[in-house]
């Protein structure tokens, strides 16, 4: 009989390589965010994977970044030491023969720690068969990696492999959540997390990187299958107030009812969303702020 192996498996990469893509496809649920935009995921998320042969436990950590505020920090903290808590490492990368400076930073962290890496080429379906090859040939020496797998995380092209190769380099170990947990994340979390996809994909550039979504109360009704959830949007300057909210509530009543299918859908049922919009000036730089939304002090501690 094949013996149960399992173990913790980190996504590292440059802000939108499609790490959040790949996990959500790998675990078949909608759990972390994902946008065009960079910075998309902010907390580290773990969710669970688990079949006959065993079971991942999969953190997405936010994008290595070079950082320009406290959040940023804290973000690039966050991925950095989860390299050296996890048993194995995926390093997203796209399909290119040029290396930039992003990449050959995150490939001196790699160098520096004992953890086996694995690369993943993702968006594979971008480009021909024969060109991947080139991009292997591109990355192969840049770091020890003990397999480099191509995918395509969108189309769900490969990802079976990626799935088998990570079995081959975890160790016998036991079921640490139940079969069926997909996430440890709080509901509340992975709503304001829909919200602010929602945002992030509607709103202008310069906006999503300084907003964050607080739930403020999630209340099921009595008679049962329905949910009032009341949640702000916080954002720096009060133009950027008017934007989200758009003519005549255009933009937030957009926002909100993209989100509000999405709830429906983690939930299991009817949502009534009802969105709020504040300004608190510079969050991106308070601790408190920082904390008061949502980003676990613990991940920031080293």
């Amino acid at each position: 009989m094949e013996k149960f192996k399992s173990g913790f498996v980190t996504l590292i990469g440059r802000p939108n390589v499609g790490k959040s893509t790949l996990m959500n496809h790998l675990i078949g649920q909608k759990i972390a965010i994902t946008s065009n935009k960079p910075q998309t995921t902010r907390n580290r998320i773990q969710t669970v994977y688990t079949s006959e042969k065993g079971q991942i436990i999969f953190l997405d950590t936010p994008g290595i970044h070079k950082a320009k505020n406290k959040l940023g920090e804290y973000m690039v903290t966050v991925a950095e030491r989860t390299l050296r808590e996890v048993d194995l490492i995926l390093w997203l990368v796209e399909p290119s023969t040029f290396i930039g400076a992003g990449e050959r930073h995150i490939a001196e962290q790699l160098c520096n720690t004992d953890t086996p890496v694995i690369l993943v080429i993702n968006k594979i379906d971008t480009v021909s068969k024969a060109e991947i090859l080139t991009f292997i040939d591109a990355y192969k020496d840049i770091v020890p990696f003990k397999e480099i797998v191509p995918v395509s995380a969108l189309k769900g092209e490969n990802t079976d492999e990626l799935l088998q190769v990570m079995f081959e380099y975890l160790e016998e170990g036991p079921c640490y959540y139940d079969e069926d947990t997909v996430t440890d994340q709080p509901e509340r979390q992975i709503v304001s997390e829909l919200i602010r996809e929602k945002a992030l994909r509607n709103l202008s550039d310069e906006i999503p990187h300084g907003i964050a979504v607080a739930v403020d109360q999630m209340r099921e009704r009595k008679a049962g299958n329905l949910i009032d959830i009341d949640a702000t949007i916080v954002c720096e300057r009060d133009s950027h107030k008017g934007i989200i909210i758009g003519k005549k509530g255009a933009m937030l009543k957009k926002i909100g009812s993209q989100a509000r299918h999405d709830i429906e859908n983690l939930l299991d049922c009817q949502v009534n969303l009802k969105l709020w919009v504040k300004v608190k000036k510079d969050w991106r730089d308070s601790d408190f702020l920082i904390r008061n939304f949502g980003y676990r002090k613990s991940d920031y501690d080293m």
